[in-house]
């Protein structure tokens, strides 16, 4: 195990080196690259949002770390451990975009059965069903039929059925679709209590203004090529403006330089860059005016 000066484990939640997708098309001479040589790191502890618009390669990169599917090339890694191998995902807890539930059974019996097949039992398993439906507030609905159950409490039932095993990394594909504006915030709270107990979070979502609340890196998929990637602060900083907080300045102050501002009595308490949306950028980015070239998405093969 690597280990850094300060003592943290250096061992990437994710390992992404060079991966790439083909999909050929039947009865076609053609191919579709999906993912096209995507190297990227998921340090334990963060949240990293993997966003991108339809087709962007996002939801194949997730699958292929999560071994449901192989690589045409490249290599991923979970904690060290390569994705194609079973035991890589015993940390791992999944919440795909559209779970599919039994609707008979009640939101107690969803995660005594999830556990069963997670190999837990007896009063443990008991006692961590409990501590999971009073986790994602449905400790009142634990004896309700899943028929039963709004959009939002469907994906929150989904979020703790991915807790069931204590992971260490959660994959949520767009764990809001389809939820309201409450029932999303009621999301958001969670993810960010998953981050205080250091589970690492990979997180697809469309809803950017959710995403720049909660993430802490982010990557823009754009035809399978990752043409943005790093810190969210720095991402979404104006990098030829800077904005000046002032104190204790009266109007004509702010109209003056800095050393105006200091014989004037009052002082800067904050020199920053300003930041425009995620929205703003991730648009700005996959309508190609940050990138020098568009990838071909769809290829022939020679």
């Amino acid at each position: 195990m690597n280990i850094d000066p300060q003592g943290l484990n250096t061992i990437p939640a994710i390992s992404i080196r060079n991966l790439t997708k083909v999909y050929p098309i039947p009865f076609r001479r053609e191919r579709v690259v999906a993912v096209k040589d995507l190297s990227l790191d998921v340090l334990p502890g963060q949240v990293y949002g993997l966003l991108g618009p339809n087709g962007s390669g996002k939801s194949t990169a997730m699958k292929i770390v999560l071994g449901l599917i192989s690589p045409t090339s490249g290599q991923t890694q979970i904690f060290g451990r390569d994705s194609s191998e079973v035991e890589s995902r015993e940390d791992v807890g999944f919440l795909p975009e559209n779970p599919y539930f039994y609707k008979y059974l009640t939101g107690a019996e969803t995660l005594h059965f999830f556990g069963k097949v997670c190999g837990l039992g007896g009063a443990k398993l008991r006692t961590k069903c409990a501590e999971l439906l009073k986790l994602v507030g449905l400790e009142n609905a634990a004896s309700r039929r899943l028929g039963g159950y709004s959009k939002g409490m469907l994906q929150r039932i989904g979020l703790a059925q991915a807790l069931v095993q204590d992971p260490r990394l959660l994959v949520l594909d767009e764990p809001t679709a389809g939820v309201d504006p409450a029932g999303s915030r009621e999301i958001r709270d969670l993810i960010l209590d998953f981050k205080a107990r250091g589970i690492t979070v990979l997180l697809c979502s469309h809803l950017l203004g959710q995403v720049q609340e909660i993430c802490d890196r982010i990557g823009i998929l754009y035809h399978g090529v990752l043409v943005r990637e790093g810190k969210l602060e720095d991402l979404v900083s104006i990098e030829n403006q800077t904005e000046l907080i002032l104190e204790n300045s009266s109007p004509a102050v702010l109209e003056q330089v800095r050393a105006l501002v200091e014989k004037s009595g009052g002082r800067v308490v904050e020199t920053r860059k300003p930041q425009t949306t995620l929205e703003s950028f991730f648009l700005d980015v996959t309508s190609g005016r940050r990138t020098a070239e568009e990838p071909p998405h769809v290829r022939r093969k020679e």
